[in-house]
């Protein structure tokens, strides 16, 4: 578990002796900045875009320039031969009003499916404000990364997940040709080339380092793949599909920070200007993320705010880990460096905003709002305010606390400013899987415990039935648990031990859901932790399914009970489904406690030598496959009451085996502390 450590003085002033000018390196800042500005030279737009909008690629392929040794791209001679054709589609561009630059190119960007964003980016390119471009190329290359992914689905099945890939496919040579594949290569998708996309989304580049012509000659690339693109679904005969688009669910569990207000947001921006978070080159892309978000613009917010709070990150893990040199590079949130040493930007962080991080941006249950936004899966128009609001509420709380400047100690205090940072230093995960597991198990046990509300037969009626037997399995079930919940409460936080009544107290839902508030530290958890919560979450879901079955057969048969259309001997099944749910309660609610309190020490059970870490694997597993068995034999279809009580009783044999077991381990333990 991280503890809490005070900040050390070069971090809290982190004013470093020469001020950071770029977070390029020099080759990228040659590459980016100066390469393709080094021969003076003039192309003729016609032979680039002719008067009715169609490319020419031929000529652009033509100055792609290849080494001798192996034919690959040589991407420096490549830039440098590309430049002044790039100046001169950004001059013609310049020269185009918006309704001309429409009629000319939108027919030519409807591949994309985003029309309406390309013409935005033909905007800012005329306004040539450099924040704006750069926010606009950013939304290009996402916009496109997508598109070229639902191409490759016509020709492949799984579409790369990295857009280096997706280019250096053999499916999208097919569809446009290799040359034109090595051509966007060049501008996107190689760590060789431009990279235009990662220097941005991974916040390397200020907006002033990023040629407005780039963004110009990418986007008239684009108009000439759509032109491509209508040759190929021609000659093949296909449609084009575009994949849907993904929408974020559940917003009320991403909702931690309350509302910025205007106030917030006025000070946020002072916050910016002084805070030594915030590197000065990149200011403008804060006071652009708080004016969007001024306007409602949420997406464009978090697409500014996301590549600022990498950079951010990365100046505290040079400035803490004393690794200047990194500040180009560094992966930040991995637990140690590459020569072993612990990484002391997690504990500088601390817990909660390291879990904040990991959830909204990693955890594959979270919304990983960077992956779907970097790469095009969300639809922009449509992006909640809620998720904006968070991303620039955790954002104000490190503005907040990495700084030199005294006046930030009344901001601070702020009633606008306190309350996020209240929240901020109080977070718990959401999405890791043990976050999710508490999440799965509390609601199976409300699932549960709703069994007594539900309709049944009078105890009258079912006297009058001849012929019923009770189950022989059931009396053994209900003195196993009795027994197994006596041990059971040993193994209880001492502020909740129980006295009496075991059966109702200790598998009580009230008890589950304070247990499950017991913190549980999820950061790096080990993989042998992360192959037992798979094992509990299974576990979990099929007691749930299992619950929802019971609910539903209870309710139908009931009723047909009630309307007297249930033969004789679907009435003896009935009868018998309802003895048997009552003792099926205690054992699903036995279940989930036993997760729980195994989750609480999950850390210690995964320090064991691995013939007793393989034991525990396979006792658990065995666990599953009685849920998954009961999950069949409570089905409509099935409906074997008598056996899932046979199979209960032998699943609370090997519970008690392992809980005895495990009790004596403590009895042990506890006598060589004493002795």
């Amino acid at each position: 578990m991280l503890q809490a450590v005070l900040i050390p003085t070069e971090i809290q002033e982190m004013s470093l002796a020469d001020p950071v000018t770029t977070c390029l390196s020099p080759a990228v800042h040659y590459m980016v900045c100066k390469l393709g500005f080094e021969i003076e030279d003039s192309h003729s737009v016609h032979s680039i875009v002719s008067e009715n909008g169609d490319v020419c690629w031929r000529t652009i392929a033509e100055l792609v320039h290849y080494r001798e040794s192996d034919q690959n791209v040589d991407y420096i001679k490549s830039v440098q031969l590309l430049g002044p054709l790039c100046e001169s589609v950004h001059l013609h561009l310049q020269s185009l009003t918006m309704e001309q630059f429409e009629v000319q190119y939108s027919l030519w960007f409807q591949w994309t499916n985003c029309t309406e964003l390309l013409l935005e980016v033909f905007a800012a390119l005329d306004s040539m404000e450099a924040t704006g471009i750069a926010l606009s190329l950013m939304k290009l290359t996402s916009c496109l990364e997508r598109a070229l992914g639902d191409v490759f689905l016509l020709v492949g099945k799984d579409c790369p997940f990295l857009l280096r890939d997706l280019l250096a496919s053999q499916e999208l040579a097919a569809v446009f040709g290799q040359s034109v594949m090595n051509v966007l290569r060049v501008f996107i998708g190689s760590p060789y080339g431009l990279n235009l996309r990662n220097i941005l989304w991974h916040g390397f580049a200020s907006p002033q380092e990023i040629p407005a012509k780039y963004c110009s000659m990418l986007l008239i690339l684009t108009a000439g793949l759509g032109q491509l693109l209508k040759v190929y679904l021609l000659q093949t005969e296909t449609i084009l599909v575009h994949r849907p688009y993904i929408a974020f669910t559940n917003l009320k569990e991403l909702d931690v920070f309350p509302d910025i207000n205007h106030e917030a947001l006025s000070l946020t921006e002072e916050l910016a200007k002084i805070s030594s978070f915030v590197l000065k080159p990149m200011l403008t892309f804060w006071v652009a993320a708080l004016t969007a978000f001024r306007q409602h613009r949420y997406a464009d917010c978090v697409i500014l705010l996301l590549p600022q709070l990498e950079t951010g990150l990365r100046l505290l893990f040079t400035t803490i880990n004393k690794c200047p040199n990194r500040l180009l590079t560094a992966e930040m949130l991995t637990k140690q460096l590459n020569d072993k040493e612990i990484n002391q930007l997690p504990l500088i962080l601390g817990e909660p905003s390291m879990e904040f991080l990991w959830d909204f941006l990693n955890h594959q249950e979270g919304p990983r709002v960077r992956d779907h936004l970097s790469h095009g899966e969300i639809n922009l128009n449509e992006f909640p305010r809620e998720i904006a609001n968070q991303i620039l509420a955790f954002s104000v709380t490190l503005l907040c606390r990495f700084s030199e400047v005294e006046e930030l100690t009344a901001l601070k205090e702020h009633t606008a400013i306190k309350p996020l940072i209240s929240c901020a230093s109080c977070y718990r995960s959401r999405f890791h899987p043990i976050a999710r597991l508490k999440k799965q198990v509390l609601e199976c046990m409300k699932s549960i415990s709703s069994w007594p509300e539900l309709p049944i037969v009078p105890e009258e009626q079912i006297q009058e039935i001849p012929g019923l037997e009770r189950s022989a399995e059931s009396s053994p079930c209900i003195s196993m648990t009795t027994e197994i919940l006596s041990q059971l409460q040993h193994h209880l936080p001492q502020n909740c031990y129980i006295l009496d009544d075991l059966m109702n107290n200790l598998l009580s839902e009230k008890l589950l859901v304070q247990l499950c508030n017991t913190h549980i530290c999820t950061l790096y958890c080990p993989r042998s932790v992360l192959e037992i919560l798979v094992v509990f979450r299974k576990i979990s879901t099929q007691c749930h399914q299992v619950s929802d079955q019971v609910i539903a057969s209870t309710e139908m048969r009931y009723k047909k009970w009630i309307n007297k259309i249930l033969r004789s001997r679907q009435r003896h099944n009935y009868l018998r489904m309802l003895n048997s749910i009552k003792f099926l309660s205690p054992v699903l609610r036995l279940i989930l406690m036993l997760i729980i309190l195994e989750l609480i020490n999950i850390h210690t059970v995964c320090e064991k030598n691995p013939c007793d870490y393989q034991q525990y694997i396979k006792f658990l597993k065995s666990i599953l496959q009685y849920t998954e068995n009961l999950v069949t034999y409570t089905s409509p279809e099935k409906n074997k009451w008598d056996e899932s009580m046979k199979l209960t009783h032998k699943a609370l044999i090997k519970i008690r085996t392992f809980s005895e077991r495990k009790l004596t381990l403590m009895q042990l333990a506890t006598q060589v502390k004493l002795s």
